[in-house]
């Protein structure tokens, strides 16, 4: 049975909000399903999208990116991109808040804990911190090679044009979504040293092998979420699956010059992978 919502419209969130819990969760990570899971919770607040794509939302518009025919999955693979989302002066956080307030729903009056998540969050949350009382956050990553297969994939079944390297100035569309995916996990590196004493962090494959112990976890930083279940059926996206590492899957994915496109970059990343306790992949031999 569909959850009955009530609404912010018309209700005073900024007195019945007491805590702001933000999911910092690079692209393909497992955020959606995430959020779907948190929204079923009494105690929260949730929005039906992507903060950034919410009806006032005042902050870079994609399209305001500069030099760039579709930014959104891969705007991290440029500083300039990445300058342009974390300036504070791009920002009016106040009327955003006031925004998502409006729009959000909850399955109970008296929820008190508001709930965003954007992959755009991990270059924001200095700001997030300074402008939402009592922030708290999620870290969270999964291993690159299945963040670059999925990036890739919805490339080619949205906007086929784009795989081709004219659209990346020369370089293949791996290369690029693999320069993306290093980079964020570099900033959610910086965001646990400067805010783990506000959040938690998890693997995507932890999330999935192990969801009640992440679950708990989750509980321990906000007690309000007490009823939080990971391990459900939930409509994500292509999928209407019970959680499940989909990893193996997607990896499978990526035929030998897509690997090989891919560890061009890693490679030079090496150290910061394996510190999340993930491995460089050989592509195998043709005909293996």
């Amino acid at each position: 049975m569909k959850p009955r919502w009530v609404f912010g419209a018309g209700r005073d969130l900024h007195r019945a909000i007491s805590t702001h819990l933000f999911c910092l969760v690079p692209n393909h990570g497992g955020s959606t399903f995430l959020r779907a899971c948190l929204a079923r919770c009494h105690a929260t607040w949730n929005l039906p999208f992507d903060g950034p794509w919410m009806r006032g939302y005042v902050g870079p518009a994609w399209r305001a990116l500069p030099g760039f025919p579709r930014p959104g999955r891969v705007w991290a693979a440029e500083p300039r991109w990445v300058k342009r989302l974390s300036d504070p002066a791009e920002h009016d956080w106040p009327n955003t808040r006031r925004a998502w307030y409006f729009q959000a729903h909850a399955q109970h009056p008296d929820a008190s804990v508001f709930i965003e998540k954007s992959v755009r969050d991990l270059t924001q949350t200095h700001m997030l911190a300074r402008h939402f009382p009592n922030a708290r956050f999620l870290f969270s990553v999964r291993n690159p090679y299945a963040v670059c297969e999925g990036i890739c994939r919805r490339f080619r079944q949205s906007l086929p044009q784009l795989a081709h390297p004219d659209a990346w100035g020369g370089r293949r569309l791996e290369e690029v979504a693999a320069l993306h995916t290093v980079n964020l996990l570099r900033m959610q590196l910086r965001n646990q040293e400067d805010f783990g004493h506000r959040g938690v962090f998890f693997t995507y494959e932890a999330m999935c092998a192990e969801p009640r112990q992440v679950a708990r976890r989750i509980q321990s930083l906000v007690p309000e979420i007490d009823d939080l279940e990971l391990r459900r059926r939930v409509p994500v996206k292509d999928y209407d699956e019970t959680l499940s590492d989909m990893n193996a899957r997607h990896i499978a994915g990526l035929d030998a010059t897509q690997l090989d496109a891919i560890n061009r970059v890693f490679a030079a990343a090496q150290d910061l992978i394996e510190g999340y306790g993930y491995e460089l992949l050989e592509a195998a031999p043709e005909g293996a």
